[in-house]
């Protein structure tokens, strides 16, 4: 399958694109290319792999979710600029 140049212009026609001359002969060059290389992958034969999600084995990078003591207060209030009392004590953001 190969892109034509008006193809290009219409493809930028409906996304509301102005693009120059030269950047169509530039984008129908690529995109030819893309195609190009999605027609050699195409012909390859994939019948005998099975279908998977990633291209590399993935594992779970998260913890176990175990429940564990929280903070207390004067831990968490430790490096507050500023509290009142067992809160943390904010500027006022709304007049």
């Amino acid at each position: 399958m190969k892109l034509t140049k008006a193809e290009v212009e219409h493809v930028a026609h409906l996304a509301r694109l102005t693009i120059s001359e030269e950047e169509k002969d530039m984008f129908t060059s690529q995109l030819n290319d893309i195609l190009l290389y999605m027609d050699i992958l195409n012909r390859i034969d994939t019948g005998g792999i099975e279908p998977m999600t990633h291209a590399i084995s993935l594992e779970n990078a998260l913890r176990d979710d175990v429940r564990q003591e929280s903070l207390g207060t004067e831990a968490s209030l430790a490096n507050a600029p500023d509290d009142a009392g067992d809160c943390f004590k904010v500027p006022r953001v709304i007049e």
